[in-house]
């Protein structure tokens, strides 16, 4: 008899929730979405409410928070399969499921004092609103332990924050954030501290940054802003150490996110190139067609597998760093290129706002950047690969 034990696939409690959320998008989120503008990244507020008090209903609520914090508590594989089904909707990119599902907080929240985690973990998860993360600077955000300049001086019992994080994602939209600055002398990791920071505070200012998506990231600049100690995430130094996981496991469900974009584009794709003839015959007989589709199918299989790998080694406690760039590496770039040959089968219609696909061809370009440019994860790759042939030899 065959032993099958040492075969994986995925759990069927995750199977079933996929169906769950896949069916949730398709009868609930996108006849709302299909009332929007092209470029819309929110719904208007009554049918937001209406979406997220059905995906509470139904427990589908902030599938990263700790169940014991109010949220799914998803591992990461599940969180994994989530994402590739809530991407599926023109706003998808960067606001899954048009925010039916709510927005986690930084999960570095949960790591905080009982005063932060009540404060403003648990008031995040009860709303659903969005929180933002400011790491990046203009003098480096793919290394942002030694490029940090903000700075925060200690004063008696509050800090005094001052300069400029920039790209920041959904800071319009928030309430809060946390920012990373130095508190010492050391260049390295151990001179970063995090604070949670209020718009509601002096001292900060926004400003938009347009760019070729509609929901545009944010300029924040501290001057002067003054932060309370009870606002302090974690000791001074260890903003970095708390941080950790949230930089490295973000990047799986992130280039999951990409894949099922890109899986919705090839839908739509094989389904015209069924209907769509020229010349007499369908595009679906012409063997250009054929290989632009079956290239995609191959590339997607092979990067959900590795995301797949990435989100299973994490939950098994493994180390992910060199996991985690292939999986955004190979997931962002394949996502990129499935997009463009979808649009190619559609011809002039697919640049058209009547299909999604131009809006995500254009986020799908974003996508080999955030998260760590593609260079990024290749030297890391890299590193890893010759430094591995050289123990070995």
């Amino acid at each position: 008899m065959h032993d099958s034990t040492g075969s994986w696939e995925l759990p069927e409690e995750l199977k079933m929730l996929r169906e769950t959320v896949r069916r949730f998008m398709e009868q609930e989120v996108k006849p709302i979405e299909d009332t929007l503008p092209h470029d819309a990244y929110t719904p208007e507020p009554a049918q937001l409410a209406s979406l997220q008090k059905k995906a509470r209903d139904l427990g589908l609520w902030c599938f990263e928070t700790p169940a014991e914090h109010g949220g799914a508590g998803l591992n990461l594989l599940g969180q994994c399969v989530v994402a590739e089904e809530t991407s599926k909707c023109r706003m998808g990119a960067y606001i899954a499921g048009c925010g039916a599902f709510g927005f986690d907080p930084p999960n570095v929240i949960w790591k905080g004092s009982e005063y932060q985690i009540r404060e403003y973990g648990h008031r995040n998860v009860q709303s659903g609103d969005k929180a933002f993360v400011a790491i990046s600077e203009s003098s480096g955000g793919s290394d942002p332990a030694r490029a940090i300049a903000t700075r925060a001086e200690r004063k008696g019992d509050r800090y005094i924050l001052n300069g400029t994080k920039i790209w920041i994602s959904g800071a319009g939209q928030a309430n809060w954030g946390i920012a990373f600055a130095k508190t010492g002398e050391d260049r390295g990791r151990n001179a970063i501290t995090s604070f949670i920071i209020r718009k509601d505070r002096p001292g900060i200012k926004l400003q938009p940054i347009p760019v070729i998506r509609s929901y545009f990231p944010y300029e924040v600049h501290l001057e002067n802003y003054e932060a309370p100690m009870e606002d302090r995430l974690g000791e001074e130094g260890q903003g970095f150490a708390l941080a950790e996981d949230w930089l490295v496991h973000g990047r799986v469900p992130y280039a999951a996110a990409t894949i099922g974009i890109a899986q919705a584009s090839l839908e739509l794709a094989k389904d015209w190139a069924r209907q769509r003839k020229t010349f007499g015959s369908h595009l679906a007989d012409k063997q250009a067609i054929q290989w632009m589709i079956a290239d995609s199918e191959v590339e997607l299989r092979a990067a959900r597998l590795l995301v797949y790998q990435a989100a299973w080694n994490a939950d098994l406690g493994r180390d992910i760093k060199i996991d985690a760039s292939v999986a955004k590496l190979y997931g962002t770039e394949v996502s990129g290129r499935v997009v463009d040959r979808c649009i190619q089968i559609f011809g002039g219609l697919g640049v058209a706002q009547e299909m999604p696909l131009e809006r995500w061809y254009r986020e799908m370009r974003i996508k080999r950047i955030g998260e760590g440019p593609s260079e990024v994860h290749r030297m890391v790759i890299a590193r890893d690969a010759l430094g591995s042939r050289r123990n070995q030899g």
